[in-house]
């Protein structure tokens, strides 16, 4: 009986671990950004972007790159799940703009997530 409740234990605590700290439904507001720009400088936030030509957030996305979620509070969001699919098909166009993404928001290891299942444009 108690080696049934150590597995018990373990396999619960086992599965927290590899489970992000928490998950939620969220509606998150912000501008698209190309992340791997971003990273370089914080202020290359929109596709004509300093040493990288026109419509280079677009390029970036449609190439596979990370896309980001800038909000208005500087807290930023990797984008992931059914918008991202494709080589972020459905984000790509919709790049340095402000929108709303709807979908599960988690953090792990200092990194916020969303994974976005709909997108509203703002502007």
């Amino acid at each position: 009986m108690r080696k049934s409740v150590a597995v018990l234990i373990g396999a619960v605590f086992g599965a927290a671990l590899t489970t992000p700290a928490f998950m939620k439904t969220e509606s998150v507001t912000g501008q698209l950004i190309d992340l791997a720009c971003y990273a370089q400088d914080k202020s290359n936030t929109a596709n004509q972007h300093k040493n990288r030509g026109l419509i280079c957030a677009q390029a970036c996305a449609r190439e596979g790159f990370p896309v980001g979620l800038l909000t208005a509070a500087g807290r930023v969001y990797q984008v992931t799940g059914s918008l991202a699919a494709g080589s972020n098909a459905k984000l790509a166009p919709h790049m340095a703009h402000m929108v709303t993404l709807i979908g599960d928001v988690s953090e792990k290891d200092g990194q916020s997530t969303i994974a976005a299942s709909d997108l509203k444009t703002i502007q």
